[in-house]
């Protein structure tokens, strides 16, 4: 927050914060209520759960479109502990067994409870992890497996929902193929489903596809899209309410919402050795869905994020909301989505959504409970959506890298079977596994010596063409585990190039051989000139991948990432001596963009064509 307050610039991000705020609150309010009901506490406090961390988060947290809040996956996660430990069956208490707090029974607040230490615990663990500076080992977390957890964790997610589309009274069922054990439950009892509460899910779902569909088809024609979970809320509420469907159809309804926030009270520390498995859940399913939000707002609006600081932020927006009966909280990819489409800009759009968040649980919240939870249920599952559209990276998955396809496939399995932690931590094993085994395949030394690589120039215009150009031999396997490494030391190449080729020194020939961990590079400048080169005149980073024996999805696409970059530093970039797979993997990973040919067969081709073309 020391960073960028002072620098806010009102005028200019001001409205459009507002504007996101505003519409980022109506969504924390839909999705607070249905993830509250997802973690098996009162509703109510999910509306706790989208007011506190949000604030948190926007003081410590570096991502500007990261909306912190209740989330899908940590609340299935607590709904385990929460299960476990206060079941719902066999318990004495009932609705009249008022506890003093909020008005709600003791059995409510056993439950909430369970939530929030489960909340406390894991925002402990995500601050150790911070202190420990363990944000360095983030790279373990690979694009597949972050999307095949997600979309598996998303699956559990629609099945824990159908019994409220479907209108069915269930026991709650969990554990290792709990996921097949719900559906068989659900074929036996098939009888049992209620049609009033079936219609009006397929109602809501298909007016929550359709109009949000549209939102998007046309949000560049319209500054304000429409707020549709909002109006189907108060649609089926009020049609609740006049129809009486709670007690002529027998819709399960939302019910009593307390109004006003309670007082602070420290989450019950007798229960902390009993739920140590869903907290490391908590606190790693967490940070993996909100960081991979952050880096892509980051890397889609050119600022950076320090993984140890999302560390710190996302534990103390777990830490400290749960002294306010919260439920685990991180990042939604629904909400950072809508940040974007509606242009938000800085933290403080986050700010005014918990603003008007207050204002609804002070004011708003009594009239929910009407709310029918079969709508609830829809809403969760179209939020979803963009989980669920992850089964279409198994394409690119395949077209790039197998390997990488077959990780998704097994951590998706995994995941179903088991648990999303569980899933997590298979995907990370099995990237580990297969990395040390193709390592220990591949060829990692190029027998080409740099100092060997001569080019002869017998005419002074030929040396004047070639003033500007750089040659960097990538060794090397390019994968995840050195990606970040080779982009952030050819950066500092390309930076130190650009400031010293304001001055050309009188030698016949220089060559620079710097090795790196990952890769090393060679450096051609021109005998006999000492003029500065014209401002028009573009520089060329030559890139030898002929060492580059092996890569992945994520080496492809840092790769793609060098090649814009670049760009736009008006540096042209040819590939020589590249693989069919890899000319393959960019072209379909990227729009390689260029006039000239980019990729070469040799180094002395590309050299040959540089000339031609200049």
């Amino acid at each position: 927050v020391l960073e960028w307050v002072p620098a806010y610039a009102w005028k200019e991000n001001l409205v459009p914060d507002a504007v996101s705020g505003m519409m980022l609150a109506i969504q924390q309010v839909t999705q607070g209520l249905a993830f509250a009901v997802l973690s098996s506490v009162h509703p109510v406090f999910g509306l706790y759960g989208s007011f506190f961390p949000a604030i948190i988060y926007a003081i410590f947290g570096m991502g500007r479109h990261v909306a912190t809040g209740t989330f899908a996956l940590t609340s299935l996660i607590s709904a385990n502990a929460v299960e476990r430990l206060v079941p719902s069956a066999g318990t004495n208490f009932t609705a009249n067994n008022n506890s003093g707090v909020l008005g709600l029974s003791e059995f409510e607040m056993q439950r909430i409870g369970v939530a929030a230490a489960v909340s406390f615990l894991g925002g402990i663990i995500q601050v150790a992890m911070f202190m420990l500076q363990l944000g360095s080992a983030t790279f373990l977390l690979t694009e597949p497996v972050i999307s095949a957890m997600t979309t598996g964790a998303a699956t559990h997610v629609v099945t824990s929902q159908v019994k409220y589309l479907l209108g069915m009274k269930m026991p709650y069922i969990s554990g290792p193929l709990g996921f097949f054990h719900i559906y068989a439950y659900i074929f036996e009892n098939i009888r049992s489903v209620q049609l009033e509460a079936l219609l009006l899910s397929l109602l809501s779902i298909v007016v929550l596809v359709l109009v949000k569909e549209l939102n998007e088809k046309f949000q560049r024609n319209i500054k304000i899209v429409l707020p549709i979970d909002l109006v189907l809320i108060i649609a089926t509420s009020a049609a609740c309410y006049y129809a009486d469907m709670e007690y002529v159809y027998g819709l399960e309804v939302v019910g009593h919402i307390p109004e006003g926030l309670p007082p602070p009270k420290l989450p019950p520390m007798n229960v902390l050795s009993e739920i140590v498995t869903e907290a490391f859940g908590v606190a790693l399913v967490g940070y993996v869905a909100s960081l991979a939000l952050a880096q892509g707002s980051a890397k889609k609006f050119k600022y950076t994020v320090d993984d140890n600081q999302e560390f710190l932020a996302h534990g103390l927006s777990n830490v400290i909301p749960s002294f306010f009966f919260c439920i685990p909280s991180a990042a939604a990819m629904g909400r950072t989505a809508l940040l974007y489409s509606t242009g938000a800009r800085t933290q403080v759009a986050c700010l005014i959504s918990s603003a008007l968040i207050l204002v609804v649980i002070y004011t708003i919240g009594p009239m929910l409970y009407w709310l029918p939870m079969c709508v609830l249920a829809s809403i969760i599952i179209v939020g979803l959506k963009g989980m669920l559209m992850q089964f279409r990276d198994l394409k690119k998955y395949w077209n790039v890298d197998k390997i990488d396809w077959s990780i998704w496939v097994s951590t998706y399995v995994f995941t179903i079977c088991f648990a999303a932690n569980v899933g997590l931590l298979y995907g990370v094993v099995c990237t580990i596994v297969t990395v040390i085994f193709r390592f220990s395949r591949a060829r990692t030394l190029n027998l080409k010596n740099m100092k060997e690589v001569e080019y002869k120039y017998k005419t002074e215009d030929n040396c004047q063409s070639l003033k500007q150009v750089k040659i960097v031999s990538v060794n090397n396997p390019l994968v995840f585990l050195n990606a970040r490494k080779f982009h952030a030391d050819l950066t500092k190449i390309i930076q130190k190039d650009s400031t010293s080729s304001q001055a050309c020194e009188d030698v016949n020939k220089v060559r620079c051989a710097t090795c790196f961990s990952n890769h090393a590079f060679s450096y051609i400048k021109c005998a006999g000139e000492s003029l500065q080169p014209s401002q028009s005149e573009r520089r060329v980073l030559i890139l030898d991948c002929s060492g580059l024996s092996l890569f992945d999805y994520t080496g492809a696409s840092m790769l793609l990432q060098i090649y814009m970059d670049c760009k736009n530093r008006h540096i042209d970039v040819l590939l020589a001596h590249c693989k069919a797979s890899l000319i393959k993997a960019m072209q379909y990973g990227g729009n390689l963009e260029s006039e000239n040919p980019v990729f070469f067969e040799s180094v002395s081709s590309a050299i040959d064509a540089i000339q031609i073309h200049r």
